[in-house]
């Protein structure tokens, strides 16, 4: 979907007024799994609860790019908490929102209502947001916000892990005994800080696997616990099969052993559900 365009110039001439008759209370589908809401949150400069006390509809010849059965409402709150920001905020900011429609191609009302903003500065418009997404709005709710702070909280610690972007190199060393092995699985990230994997098979006992954060590989943990950070960022964009490049140094047992090391992890890792679309 396309993003919601910053048109803030002129915004007396574009209001269509809100037909009460028109418009109902909004409500939601599926709860957001928390990749959709890692997606959101790690991506938005500013993250702020805040209360909607006006919501003016866009006139639709204005309102450019908007999703079919969706309409865009200019939008006016009051911050009530900042959790995220590295710069200060007014306590009262303005910024566009897509809402979609009912079934019965009927508005949704969002004045009065809590939400969470997830949100980027519009350069030189001071207290004027832009959401990073059309539906970077989110109805508050509890879980929304506590799962939302986990994330950042988890984010901004010295130990987070690196942003995963994909497989670099791996490697498989058989054991002395029939069936024993050891595959290291080292990821590329984006900001450099090392993330590697490492399974363990030895001989009548399940294959174990770990994860190591550091350069010393011996320091590594169990596998994450879903709904973590690091769970995130290995089950949502690690690629389901081992690429072919990163076992160019592998004969063919080693590969072998390789791939399917590779895909017990994934497996243990589970699904990256969302419910955006």
């Amino acid at each position: 979907m396309p993003k919601v365009a910053s048109l803030i110039v002129g915004f007396g001439l574009l209001f269509a007024a809100v037909d009460g008759a028109e418009s109902q209370e909004f409500t939601e589908g599926p709860d957001l799994s928390y990749a959709d809401m890692a997606d959101l949150a790690l991506g938005a400069p500013i993250v702020a609860l805040a209360r909607v006390d006006r919501a003016r509809r866009l006139d639709e010849e204005r309102a450019v790019g908007v999703a079919r059965n969706h309409v865009r409402f200019y939008v006016e709150a009051e911050l009530e908490t900042l959790i995220r920001s590295a710069s200060a905020v007014p306590a009262r900011v303005s910024y566009l929102v897509d809402v979609p429609r009912d079934a019965d191609g009927r508005r949704p009302r969002i004045r009065d209502r809590q939400a969470i903003l997830l949100a980027a500065p519009v350069p030189g418009r001071r207290g004027e947001l832009q959401l990073i997404a059309p539906d970077a709005q989110l109805d508050w709710s509890e879980y929304r916000e506590r799962t939302i702070r986990d994330i950042l909280s988890e984010a901004a610690s010295d130990d987070a892990p690196g942003i995963v972007t994909g497989v670099a190199n791996a490697f498989s060393v058989p054991g002395t005994l029939p069936g024993e092995s050891e595959t290291q699985i080292f990821l590329a990230t984006s900001d450099g800080r090392p993330v590697s994997l490492s399974v363990l098979r030895r001989p009548n006992q399940q294959p174990r696997w770990a994860v190591s954060l550091s350069e010393i590989v011996e320091r590594a943990s169990p596998p994450p616990a879903p709904n973590t950070l690091l769970w995130y960022r290995l089950a949502c964009f690690l690629p389901d099969r081992l690429p072919e490049v990163s076992m160019e140094n592998l004969d063919r047992d080693q590969i072998a052993v390789a791939r399917a090391d590779y895909r017990m992890v994934m497996d243990d890792l589970g699904p990256c559900p969302r419910q955006r679309g």
